[in-house]
């Protein structure tokens, strides 16, 4: 969070002042406005430096912080959700390494990715598109109960690709468990 100049931090003489409520006092001298902010309980926050002459807004700071942090938060998340990741396999896959591949895409279900998963046919493998098929299918088999299938295995020239998706109940549990950290860390500030 960028730095925000508080209260005596103001450097500019003279300041464009608002209230908690975004009612515009007027243009005043910082001191008067400072003044003002005490005579309230609370401070004088700079919310846009840049303005001639710079805007200061009357409020709890603390609140304004947390607010601000909250705000970021929530936009990362987002950002978060709409992610795409891609896990590769080939025809000629050992077990253990299908199975640590489907561990990855189930990890990445889980922070909240949707993923792509592409098998890649090389040479004569493409005669046996079936078997690739076949191999996605199991690899849906057991991701299904953190997944939902977006597109289902398709064949597209020398590769075959399927999407899934994180199921509704994974994002509602991802969620509580942001507020509930959320709430923890609000208790552990207070």
């Amino acid at each position: 969070m960028k730095e925000v100049r508080v209260n005596h931090r103001i450097r500019a003489k003279v300041v464009r002042v608002v209230d908690e409520n975004g009612k515009q006092i007027g243009v005043m001298s910082t001191r008067d406005a400072l003044i003002l902010a005490e005579e309230q309980g609370l401070d004088l926050v700079e919310v846009a430096p840049n303005a001639d002459p710079p805007v200061c807004k009357i409020m709890d700071f603390g609140k304004y912080k947390y607010l601000q942090k909250k705000k970021l938060h929530e936009a990362k998340k987002r950002a978060h959700v709409g992610s795409m990741k891609e896990v590769r396999l080939h025809l000629k896959i050992d077990k253990h390494d299908l199975e640590f591949k489907i561990r990855k895409v189930r990890e990445l279900l889980e922070d909240l990715h949707r993923v792509q998963v592409v098998m890649f046919l090389r040479g004569r493998e493409r005669k046996h598109t079936d078997l690739g098929v076949e191999t996605l299918n199991n690899v849906w088999e057991a991701i299904k109960d953190v997944a939902k299938l977006e597109r289902p295995p398709t064949a597209e020239g020398n590769r075959i690709t399927m999407l899934v998706s994180p199921t509704r109940e994974l994002l509602k549990k991802k969620e509580e468990e942001l507020r509930r950290k959320e709430k923890e860390d609000a208790k552990g500030e207070g």
